[in-house]
Formats: C-alpha cells, structure tokens, sequence
C-alpha cells in the first residue's frame, strides 16, 4: 500500500508553506499627537450630535483623535485630545492622580472654614473626595462667556482656584455647592503640565506628545 504523500513546494502549482508566505502587511503605527483645546462654554466633548448642538467637530478638524477625559457641556477650558490610546488611558485613568487646576466663579462670600472643607475632602453621594487644593483668587481675566452668567444682583459672587485629582462627574460643581457655594461659572485651566496658556476660546495647539 502506498503512503499519501505531502504537497511538495518543488511540485508545480504548490505554493511554499513558510511564515513569510502568511503574513498581512501592516500599516505603520500613526504618529502620536496631543491637543490641546480651549473648549468654549455650550460645546459638547464629542465630535458628533444629532441633535445638532456644538461639539468638538466645529472646532478641530484632525482625524482619529479623541478626548483624554471629559469636560461637561457648562464648563469651559482645557481639554486634551490624542490618537494614543495608552497616552489617552494614562491622562483619563484616576489612579494616576493628574492635578487638574479649576478656576469658580461661585456665588456667595466663601470663608475659611469652607475653604478648609475643600481642603480636607467632602461627602459627596458617591463618597468622600480626596483632599483638594483650595484658595480664594482675584477676578480672573477671561474671555467673555457666551450667553454670560447670570447673577442675583443682591448675592455677591468669588472667585476659588480648585486643584483636585479625581474625576467624578460633575465633581466641582459638587463640591462647591455641599460647603454652600454653588458654583455659576468653571474653566479648567491646567492639567498635570498642560494649560490654556496663550489659548482663546475655540482655540487649538499640537504639542509633544507625552505626559
């Protein structure tokens, strides 16, 4: 009885049945970009709505980013975007505990003893914040908000600088109003090593991609 034999790769017509004959050429990894948004006050942080209210598209027209993290519709100021989905996950991810810097606009007198539960961490709904950084500022220079805040002209309002390192949704805005400080305005300023330095609202810039 013969033995069934083996396709040969010297026979006509049989391909070689080496690694290289299987392998799916890839594309090049693309190259690592950061961005660095001043999101203006009513524009969503999605590049897509169809409800046809503003979001990131009006403003930035680069493929395959995305944002590192998020900024509420009501809140303005810097926001990070990259195509680096590790870099993405290092900014975004708590653990890492990246200081982000908020300027309020809170209404009422803030005293110390309230400035010092900020300091020291407040019971929220989901738990107790960690420690923050807290002070009170004189009146920032901005750019105009569009439509602007609107005031009780009998409540007199402040401005605090926030440092915090969570991310819990909404967090500022909590934290202020559970040591009775509503808070009716709030810019980022700065994330870990990156600010809105020399950017206008709706404005962009690319830099070094890295934390």
């Amino acid at each position: 009885m013969s033995r069934p034999t083996r396709p040969d790769s010297r026979r006509p017509g049989v391909k070689p049945l080496h690694a290289a004959a299987r392998r799916v050429a890839k594309a090049p990894p693309a190259e690592p970009k950061l961005i660095l948004f001043n999101k203006p006050f009513d524009v969503l942080t999605q590049f897509s709505d169809e409800g046809g209210r503003a979001t990131l598209k009006d403003f930035i027209d680069i493929p395959g980013i995305y944002p590192a993290g998020r900024l509420d519709r009501d809140s303005e100021g810097l926001l990070l975007l990259t195509n680096d989905g590790q870099l993405q996950a290092r900014i975004a991810d708590p653990k890492h505990k990246l200081a982000k810097t908020y300027w309020v606009q809170v209404e009422g007198e803030p005293t110390e003893e309230q400035l010092q539960r900020l300091r020291d961490g407040v019971e929220l709904n989901d738990g107790m914040t960690l420690p923050a950084e807290a002070r009170q500022l004189d009146e920032p220079v901005l750019w105009p908000r569009n439509p602007p805040v609107r005031f009780r002209k009998s409540v007199p309002t402040h401005w605090l600088e926030l440092v915090i390192r969570e991310g819990r949704n909404r967090q500022v805005r909590r934290m202020t109003a559970a040591v009775g400080l509503p808070t009716l305005r709030l810019v980022r300023v700065r994330i870990g090593d990156w600010s809105i330095d020399g950017l206008d609202q709706g404005q962009w810039k690319a830099v070094p991609a890295r934390l």
